[in-house]
């Protein structure tokens, strides 16, 4: 089934059932008000969220309107955690190349480097994306993400993709100019990282049906800017660590609540020709052929769409699809 919050005038908006091909959507109203009480109460709400999808996708559910993702938050408008990594070896391997030459960063191939983000605040789809300063060097960064269920503390690498919800796209915004001033300090970001963009809908595993294999999605991240294409690049190629290994990592010391978003990190192939996940990407790799980058980080009336498409061209996700705004 696939999943949507439809912004109202409360915090956490309205939770809706959508249809497969994204058309059309019902209210989850008696079975659950928003997402996470969805989650806290997963294995007797899913039932009938699913019983409700199956309703909709046949043309029986009774009260549906039209879909419109410029009128839908974040399938989670706020978290109670969202915990990102650097899942994709080729990522961690080129920003250390090109712009870590103290090496003051490094990325360890035997346990995941993961990083607490901003949860408080997380964007709708279409929301705008606001900076006060271009010099600050904006970004985009085209992710996977999880949803779990509650997860205890010390749960393994096999057990932790039991608590593996919900899927969806992530564009993890980074202000790249603050990133490796805050990392030098040696505690982690907060500037550098603002509230990031999701999905119009999040979806359950069995959406993805062979897509989902090996804990994650093996269909190409869709990434325009103004217009062009930017990026095709292979969720399912070149991850070092899947999700529940980025789960146990997080769940070694302590458990999770139901409601937690775990990101993959950003999307990244060394294939040729498929292109970046991100602006930094492109300049690394120019800085690498050429000695100096020459793509603009973005700029104030930008726009950004990143998408999923399955076998069939039909979008799984729906498209986040936003402007740049001062």
């Amino acid at each position: 089934m696939k999943l949507a919050t439809i912004k109202d005038s409360s915090r956490d908006g309205r939770l809706a059932v959508v249809s497969r091909d994204l058309k059309l959507a019902c209210y989850g109203d008696g079975i659950a008000p928003t997402l996470q009480r969805a989650l806290d109460d997963w294995q007797r709400v899913s039932p009938a969220l699913e019983a409700l999808s199956l309703q909709l996708n046949s043309g029986k559910a009774a009260n549906t309107f039209a879909f419109d993702p410029r009128l839908a938050a974040a399938p989670l408008p706020r978290a109670y955690q969202f915990i990102d990594g650097s899942g994709y070896r080729h990522h961690g391997e080129l920003m250390t190349r090109a712009f870590d030459g103290d090496n003051k960063i490094s990325f360890p191939l035997d346990q995941p480097l993961m990083y607490q983000g901003c949860s408080d605040i997380l964007l709708g789809p279409c929301d705008d994306i606001v900076a006060a300063d271009e010099q600050w060097g904006i970004d985009f960064e085209g992710e996977i993400a999880v949803v779990t269920g509650d997860v205890p503390m010390g749960v393994s690498a096999a057990e932790a993709g039991k608590c593996i919800h919900l899927v969806m796209l992530v564009n993890d915004v980074s202000l790249r100019n603050l990133i490796l001033p805050e990392l030098s300090k040696g505690f982690g970001f907060v500037q550098s990282k603002p509230a990031s963009s999701f999905s119009p809908v999040a979806v359950t595993l069995d959406e993805l049906a062979g897509a989902w294999r090996g804990d994650t999605v093996h269909l190409p991240l869709r990434i325009h800017l103004n217009g062009a294409e930017f990026g095709r690049v292979n969720a399912g190629i070149g991850a070092t660590f899947a999700f529940p290994d980025f789960i146990a990592h997080a769940a070694k010391t302590r458990a999770l609540c139901a409601g937690t978003i775990v990101g993959g990190g950003t999307v990244s192939n060394a294939e040729p020709g498929v292109g970046s996940s991100c602006i930094a990407e492109r300049r690394a790799q120019e800085r690498i052929q050429h000695g100096s980058p020459a793509t603009p980080f973005l700029k104030f009336g930008d726009r950004v769409r990143i998408e999923m498409l399955d076998a069939s061209g039909q979008s799984v996700f729906g498209a986040i699809d936003q402007k740049i705004i001062n």
